[in-house]
């Protein structure tokens, strides 16, 4: 099992392992930085770019953890993600997170749901989980299950069960869609955001 612990506002990632031997930082220059000889790992945005971070080796049917505490305020028009796909869109200071999940099978997505928290998420860690294996994919908040994908080939779907897949992680701007459709805008004023 591999352990993440992202902290979204000052989104540090924490890792059970060291983030030099299990992770490469693939975009962001500086915004992205692994820190305490690999125990940490920050992703920053500001108005030039966000960061990303993948992993080094490639999986195919694994459970991965990952523990996140969200930043509060107004995050509106960034996405914090994870995934094969937990994504948590950003929100005006008062709105509830929603979290958004996706399936990529075959280089496509548009399997895509989006839940409420049934708790605010910026005031103590909550552990966000993918269990994958042959028959489905189970999406787990605090091991509570909220989404159940299953493998349903025998009626033509795809399932992503032959390819690989790395971990990936990022904190990007998507102002033209994530905040209430794309009606609210990222405020850079407050910038740099850090996840």
């Amino acid at each position: 099992m591999l352990l993440l612990s992202i902290f979204v506002g000052s989104f540090s990632v924490a890792s059970a392992g060291d983030f030099h031997q299990e992770f490469d930082l693939t975009w962001g220059d500086q915004r992205a930085q692994i820190l305490n000889g690999g125990e940490f790992l920050t992703l920053s945005l500001n108005k030039a770019s966000g960061s990303g971070f993948r992993s080094k080796r490639e999986y195919l049917f694994r459970r991965i953890d990952i523990q996140i505490k969200l930043v509060a305020g107004n995050s509106a028009g960034t996405v914090t993600a994870f995934y094969i796909d937990f994504e948590f869109l950003g929100k005006l200071s008062g709105d509830p997170y929603i979290v958004h999940t996706n399936v990529y099978c075959q280089g496509k997505g548009d399997r895509e749901q989006q839940f409420y928290l049934w708790f605010d998420p910026t005031e103590h860690f909550h552990t966000y989980s993918i269990v994958w294996n042959q028959r489905r994919i189970i999406f787990l908040v605090d091991n509570i299950p909220i989404r159940v994908f299953n493998n349903e080939e025998s009626i033509g779907a795809p399932f992503p069960k032959n390819q690989p897949m790395r971990i990936y992680s990022s904190l990007w701007d998507t102002e033209d869609w994530v905040t209430r459709g794309g009606q609210v805008k990222t405020d850079c004023s407050n910038a740099l955001f850090k996840a």
